[in-house]
């Protein structure tokens, strides 16, 4: 699990097959390496890797074919130069983002980069079964970034982040143009209320499910939640 903080950028080379070498190179770099071990989940453009093997200034990591298919990591279309990258959360550490698990849902690419007297408007489209987990002022994760939705278009299936300079600065979406993919993930909150909203299946380990039909609308206006 992740926060959606990036410690570092780092850039990807292919090493034959499905493995990958990770190189920081950003001067933050060691927040990543200066605990990394063996078997440690690091976030590559918010994507979820495995440590295999530690070097000096990185790290080698498998990407597999659904990784490759479902990401940008196994992308040409329009390769980054750099990758954000987050060492995976440890138990008593600050949540500063949301919760990202590193499972990529799809991806999105950017329509347009606006700056603005306070921050860069950036407005990306994904598609339908991304665009489905999208609410104003909710949480998404870009290139494992957590960002604030500011605007959704729905019927555009577009959405706009308000990115602060600092962000802009060390992240790699400031080497992102019209056109750039990159990699989505929606808020877990929202993909587990869509579970249980539409299941329609009690739990049966729950004394207050053993005589409900689930979570439906009507239970949560009656309760206050719409």
């Amino acid at each position: 699990m992740f926060t959606g903080l990036i410690q570092a950028l780092g850039t990807m080379k292919p090493l034959g097959g499905d493995s990958w070498q990770i190189t920081c190179v950003s001067q933050s770099s060691d927040l990543i390496m200066q605990d990394i071990a063996y078997g440690d989940s690091i976030a590559v453009d918010g994507v979820c890797l495995t440590v295999e093997e530690i070097l000096k200034d990185g790290f080698i990591a498998t990407a597999s074919p659904e990784t490759l298919r479902r990401t940008t990591l196994g992308s040409e279309d329009t390769p980054q130069k750099y990758v954000n990258l987050e060492a995976s959360l440890r138990v008593g550490s600050k949540v500063g983002g949301h919760f990202v698990m590193g499972h990529v849902d799809g991806t999105g690419r950017l329509v347009t980069a606006e700056q603005t007297a306070t921050s860069w408007e950036m407005t990306f489209i994904a598609s339908e079964a991304i665009a489905r987990y999208i609410v104003p002022k909710g949480s998404i994760a870009v290139n494992g970034i957590s960002l604030t939705v500011a605007a959704y278009e729905p019927e555009l299936s577009q959405f706009t982040v308000a990115v602060i300079p600092l962000t802009y600065a060390e992240t790699n979406l400031r080497y992102l143009v019209p056109g750039s993919l990159v990699n989505l993930e929606g808020d877990i909150l929202g993909k587990y209320v869509e579970k249980f909203l539409y299941s329609g299946k009690p739990n049966p380990n729950s004394i207050e499910d053993s005589h409900s039909d689930g979570i439906t609308p009507a239970f949560l206006a009656e309760h206050g939640y719409l």
